[in-house]
């Protein structure tokens, strides 16, 4: 194309294409190491502002899945929500009559007494929020397929294949999305003469 117009676009180009090739490279660093389990690598709502489209096709393109989309197409009931309801019981149901039975209902536990009471009152998902590796192991049979498991905070590459090894459903990293490392491109022009201009 025309050098003006290759050069103008040049920065913000390279800049999209870094981050969202930063974006893939990283979720599927993190597929390749729960390979073997059952456990699937899910993204957040952690993106950039007016990337989230862009940034979940990316993880996509890592091998990764998409969760949740906005705040449209899901519940997702955290602590402060539950400190609002009075309780989990009581939060997992006003969500439930708030949206009806189709919509997915997911809840943030950090306790076996948590988990259980979730699970009574109906939700789809709880998520096991910075659990032990233990505490996630004993939650998985204590949920016994009653409900998707969801393992969530502070998950590295590093510990990632201990936690899909406790048998939870999904893993859900925000920073694949908000702070994953971009990938150095650039963009190099070869001068062929006037006539190429």
């Amino acid at each position: 194309g025309p050098a003006r117009s290759l050069l103008a676009a040049e920065r913000v180009a390279l800049n999209l294409l870094g981050q969202l090739s930063g974006v893939a490279t990283a979720t599927r660093e993190l597929v390749d190491q729960i390979s073997g389990t059952s456990a699937a690598l899910v993204d957040t709502r952690k993106t950039v502002p007016g990337l989230r489209a862009l940034q979940k096709a990316a993880v996509l393109a890592g091998g990764g899945k998409n969760h949740r989309m906005g705040l449209y197409d899901a519940v997702l009931i955290k602590d402060n929500h539950i400190a609002l309801a009075g309780s989990t019981e009581a939060a997992v149901e006003q969500a439930r009559a708030a949206v009806g039975p189709d919509t997915t209902i997911e809840i943030e536990v950090e306790s076996a007494e948590e988990l259980e009471a979730a699970i009574a009152a109906g939700a789809d998902i709880v998520m096991l929020d910075n659990m032990s590796i233990d505490e996630m192991r004993e939650a998985v049979v204590l949920a016994d397929g009653r409900c998707r498991t969801e393992a969530s905070g502070g998950i590295t590459i590093a510990t990632i294949r201990e936690v899909a090894k406790t048998g939870v459903d999904m893993i859900s990293v925000g920073w694949i999305t908000h702070s994953a490392p971009a990938l150095d491109v650039a963009l190099d022009l070869e001068y062929l003469g006037p006539e190429s201009i």
